[in-house]
C-alpha cells in the first residue's frame, strides 16, 4: 500500500514537479497539496497523512512552524523538509522543529524517493552536502558557538520590525505603509541590513530572519506587527 504524502510549496510548478517524481513511484500516492504553512496543518488534522514534504520558506506559517504543528497535532505524520538552503541553523531548527529529514531542492529525484523511503520506515535523512558540512563543524568544535551567536545582534529593534516583515514577504511599499515610513528609509534600511548581515539580496535575508526564528506566525492574522 503507498504512503499518503502531502506537498507543501507556495509555487505551483515546484508542487507538480514534485507530484511527477512521487508519481513515478508505487511507494508514494501524493493526497493533497498546500501552498501555505496554515493550509498543511489543516489538511494534516483533516486527512491522514503518513508524510509530509514541506518548503522551509513559506509565507507567513514557514516550513519550520508549520512542521511544529503538525508534529503537535498529527503525531503519525511525519515531516521532510525541502530546502534551497544548506545553513547550519535551517537544518538545526527543522531537526528541533520534528522534522525527520532535510532534503536540499538541488538533490536528485532518486535522493528525494530515498528520504521519503527512509522517514516512512522510521528513520531519518540529512542530505549528504548537509550532513558533510554540519560533521566538520562539529569537528571544528564551533557549532555550539555559532548558534549561541545570533547574527541579528547587531540591528536595531527599528531594523528587526522591517527584517520581520521582509521575511514574511511585504513589500518596501507595503512595510512602509504598515510601519508608517518613508519607501526610501524602507529601502535604506534593507541595504544597511544586508551588509550588517552579510547577504546581497532579499532571500538572504529571508533566511536569516527564519534561522533565527525572527518570524514566528500569529493565530488571529491580524496583520498587526
Amino acid at each position: 500500500m503507498a504512503y499518503g504524502v502531502v506537498v507543501v510549496d507556495d509555487h505551483k510548478i515546484m508542487r507538480d514537479g514534485l507530484k511527477t517524481i512521487l508519481e513515478r513511484s508505487t511507494e508514494f500516492q501524493v493526497i493533497a497539496e498546500a501552498e501555505t504553512g496554515i493550509d498543511a496543518v489543516q489538511i494534516c488534522k483533516r486527512n491522514h497523512a503518513d508524510l509530509v514534504l514541506m518548503d522551509i520558506g513559506l509565507p507567513g506559517m514557514n516550513g519550520i512552524e508549520a512542521t511544529t504543528e503538525i508534529v503537535r497535532h498529527c503525531p503519525g505524520t511525519k515531516v521532510v523538509i525541502l530546502s534551497m538552503y544548506d545553513d547550519e541553523n535551517s537544518v538545526v531548527s527543522a531537526i528541533r522543529s520534528g522534522a525527520r529529514a532535510f532534503i536540499l531542492k538541488k538533490a536528485s529525484s532518486d535522493d528525494l524517493l530515498d528520504a521519503l523511503r527512509t522517514v516512512a520506515k522510521g528513520g531519518s535523512y540529512l542530505s549528504s552536502q548537509v550532513s558533510d558540512r554540519l560533521l566538520s563543524r562539529i569537528q571544528r568544535g564551533d557549532l555550539e558557538a555559532a548558534g549561541q551567536t545570533s547574527a541579528l545582534s547587531g540591528l536595531s529593534p527599528r531594523e528587526l520590525q522591517v527584517l520581520r516583515l521582509v521575511a514574511e514577504g511585504k513589500t518596501s511599499k507595503e512595510i512602509a505603509t504598515i510601519l508608517d515610513l518613508g519607501l526610501q528609509t524602507v529601502r535604506s534600511y534593507r541595504k544597511t541590513m544586508m551588509k550588517k548581515i552579510g547577504v546581497n539580496n532579499v532571500a538572504g535575508l529571508t533566511q536569516v530572519a527564519l534561522s533565527a526564528g525572527l518570524t514566528h506566525w500569529s493565530g488571529d492574522n491580524s496583520g498587526q506587527h
